[in-house]
């Protein structure tokens, strides 16, 4: 998420009442997570385990719980609850909204076709030549491209699964990212998309997605990627182009796959793959899973 405009280290620091370690005007221009960072934005850890690698990631800004060493040209702010403060740092640069407010900033393309039940969002963009059918959802600031078509049901947008358990209930970490559709997407009927949790997921141009398909948080499927019912990918994951994932293929977070593979029904993937064509339920390339039932077989 990228702030309006630049903050400082000590505006970030006094508007979640927490102490800072660098230059009290160090630059601030946004938050995100810690496999999406970039230069100038603020990265969240609180645990030991993960503090190297968000010390040592692109963020120029650690939001912890502890004070540690600072790697030169970088700051800290040191909190007690990082986690909370992040959520407070996210919704204070972005609008929240309620039903009961008034619609605005909408843009819709030329010639696009959207069913009155349609429920939008704000600052939703829709491009030109776009089908949306009935009791399609589209969350705050979701981005549709051009020659999109949205079957029944779906719903973009939705808030990311990620919590963390705290004195025995479930804490959110807010989502104030979005999705983006790119051009010349088809999406069939009672999909969700979540929104990114500070980023966006994406759907890249040309993909092609069947019903009741479930994709996380700041996934980002690439060009030309078709995907069959019932599959489930969970958040930050990389699809790149081409790839063929077939019938309710499973996804852990945060894994890779790599253009043109092809992934058959019910595969379960569980780390990142090299192109190939893989099943199984932990996926194993095709022909090894084959060679490996004959041999079963003939025992």
């Amino acid at each position: 998420m990228t702030f309006n405009q630049p903050q400082t280290l000590k505006s970030i620091t006094d508007l979640v009442g927490a102490r800072y370690v660098g230059e009290a005007d160090f630059a601030v221009f946004g938050t995100n997570e810690i496999h999406r960072v970039r230069a100038g934005d603020i990265v969240f850890v609180n645990h030991p385990k993960y503090y190297d690698k968000a010390l040592n990631s692109a963020a120029t800004v650690i939001l912890i719980d502890r004070e540690v060493a600072c790697p030169q040209g970088k700051a800290l702010i040191i909190s007690d609850d990082p986690f909370r403060d992040f959520n407070l740092i996210n919704t204070h640069f972005t609008r929240i909204y309620n039903f009961a407010e008034q619609l605005h900033d909408i843009e819709v393309g030329d010639d696009s076709q959207i069913h009155p039940s349609v429920v939008i969002g704000n600052d939703v963009k829709i491009g030109k030549n776009c089908i949306i059918f009935p009791n399609v959802v589209l969350g705050d600031r979701t981005v549709i491209g051009d020659n999109v078509i949205i079957q029944s049901g779906t719903v973009l947008g939705g808030d990311a699964f990620y919590y963390r358990k705290l004195n025995g209930n479930f804490d959110r970490l807010i989502s104030v990212g979005n999705v983006v559709i790119e051009d010349n997407v088809e999406i069939g009927n009672n999909c969700t998309i979540d929104r990114g949790v500070t980023d966006s997921t994406v759907i890249g141009e040309g993909s092609v997605l069947d019903n009741q398909i479930q994709i996380g948080h700041d996934t980002i499927i690439g060009k030309k990627v078709l995907i069959a019912s019932q599959t489930g990918i969970a958040g930050c994951c990389i699809i790149e182009d081409e790839v063929t994932i077939w019938g309710q293929v499973g996804m852990a977070s945060g894994v890779r796959v790599e253009k043109g593979t092809v992934l058959l029904a019910k595969c379960g993937v569980n780390r990142d793959l090299k192109k190939g064509t893989y099943f199984g339920p932990i996926a194993e390339e095709f022909k090894q899973y084959l060679r490996k039932e004959v041999k079963l077989k003939n025992l």
